[in-house]
C-alpha cells in the first residue's frame, strides 16, 4: 500500500473519516484488535503525517454564513505563491488552489454579509500582483466533503 500503511492503517482511516470523536476502544472491537494495537497504528499515522488534525464538520450556514464564493484569480508571474499565502490569512477563507487553466489560484470563502464578500474582493484587486478576479457565488451545496470509505471504495 501507498506510504507503507498496512489494511489496519486503512481501516482505522475509514472509521476516523465517518467518525472521528470513535474512542480506541470502540475501534478495536469494530477492528479485532486490542486498543493499544490501535494507538499504535494512530500514532504512525499522525507521525507520517496522513492524519493531519481532529476536527467537527460545522454547520456554517447555521451560524449565519449562509454566502459562499469562489474566486478566481490571475496573478502576475513569481508572485502566485505570495498573493496566495497572504489571502490565506484571511479569516473568511477555507480555501485556496493553484489550479490549470484560465486562472492561475481559486479560493473559497464564506461571508454572512455581502458587504464583507465585497470587502475581501476590494482586497485582493488591490494587490498589485493581481491582474484580474471572477467571483462566482455558489447557490446551493449539493456535496461537501468526503470520507475515505467512499473515496477508495473497496
Amino acid at each position: 500500500m501507498m506510504n507503507n500503511i498496512d489494511k489496519t492503517d486503512i481501516d482505522i482511516l475509514k472509521i476516523l473519516s465517518v467518525d472521528g470523536r470513535k474512542s480506541l476502544r470502540n475501534i478495536g472491537e469494530m477492528l479485532k484488535k486490542s486498543p493499544i494495537t490501535i494507538k499504535k497504528h494512530i500514532d504512525e499515522l499522525e507521525k507520517k503525517g496522513i492524519i493531519r488534525d481532529y476536527s467537527a464538520q460545522i454547520n456554517y450556514e447555521k451560524l449565519g454564513y449562509e454566502i459562499i464564493a469562489l474566486i478566481e484569480l490571475t496573478i502576475s508571474k513569481g508572485k502566485m505563491l505570495e498573493v496566495e499565502k497572504e489571502i490565506a490569512q484571511n479569516p473568511n477563507v477555507f480555501g485556496v488552489y493553484d489550479v490549470t487553466g484560465e486562472y492561475d489560484a481559486i479560493l473559497l470563502a464564506r461571508f454572512k454579509k455581502r458587504e464583507a464578500l465585497s470587502e475581501l474582493v476590494k482586497v485582493i484587486n488591490s494587490n498589485e500582483y493581481v491582474v484580474r478576479t471572477n467571483t462566482h457565488l455558489i447557490l446551493n451545496v449539493i456535496k461537501e466533503g468526503t470520507n475515505l470509505t467512499e473515496l477508495i471504495k473497496k
